[in-house]
């Protein structure tokens, strides 16, 4: 099946067929399905959250992709529901969690709306869904996250933050400003904390390269004058880390 090279910006998100396979990431290997946020394993600052017992009660994983932190939590003993508005992702996610012998409620949901997933969520992990919404969707699920949740539920919101360094692939326009987390948050939930952090990607100071050469990034951004690659960033693993903010906020 031939697939369509694409880019991605908030006004153009085929998140479906990058999962499906009929899109991909532009730049990546034509023979690899290269999902950038897809590192085959829970990101390890969730992880780190998880041991610091930032979880309890009934877990929601909105925008769970393909499921691994989901799957960690549920492993970890959480009734855990991640929802998706990819129909391929859930049925990975699914898969991956039968494969390793987790019980993970797994739904088709959009998150603005997130109908019939049920209520009654004592957390929320929003591991890089924020980021892609626009302004009207980002107060609408906020608003859909305060319903389907407890009085006094928690919300640990990953987002890309400011300082991500020119030259990563990640259109301008989904870097989030903490004045657009509190205008789109504090009417639902009360933002206790904004941190600094780091994610893990699929990226390598390699692949970046190649696709400065071709002299665009993510969302058809120009990479000409770039910072050095050598100046990125980078785990034990070589995967480049893309700063992030990590917001707790507190239903009200």
């Amino acid at each position: 099946m031939a697939t369509e090279e694409r880019t991605f910006s908030q006004e153009d998100y085929d998140f479906d067929a990058l999962y499906a396979g009929r899109a991909r990431f532009e730049g990546s290997d034509p023979d690899a399905n290269f999902i950038p946020w897809d590192i085959g394993e829970p990101q390890p600052v969730i992880v780190e959250l998880e041991q610091a017992g930032g979880f309890r009660g009934k877990v929601l994983d909105v925008g769970c992709g393909l499921g691994e932190n989901a799957i960690l939590l549920a492993g970890n003993g959480h009734e855990v529901t991640g929802v998706d508005g990819s129909p391929s992702a859930i049925e990975q996610a699914g898969r991956r969690a039968s494969e390793q012998g987790v019980r993970v409620r797994f739904l088709v949901a959009d998150a603005t709306e997130l109908r019939d997933i049920g209520t009654g969520f004592d957390t929320v992990l929003d591991s890089g869904l924020y980021h892609c919404l626009n302004g009207e969707q980002r107060s609408a699920y906020t608003a859909a996250l305060h319903r389907v949740c407890r009085p006094g539920a928690v919300l640990h919101l990953f987002c890309f933050a400011e300082s991500v360094p020119s030259g990563t692939p990640i259109a301008e326009e989904a870097l989030v400003s903490t004045d657009d987390l509190h205008a789109n948050l504090d009417r639902h939930w009360r933002i206790e904390d904004i941190a600094d952090t780091v994610f893990a990607t699929g990226f390598t100071r390699e692949l970046l390269a190649k696709m400065q050469q071709t002299g665009t990034a993510a969302g058809g951004t120009e990479t000409a004058g770039a910072p050095p690659l050598d100046a990125l960033r980078v785990d034990e693993r070589g995967r480049v880390l893309t700063p992030m903010h990590h917001v707790r906020a507190r239903r009200r």
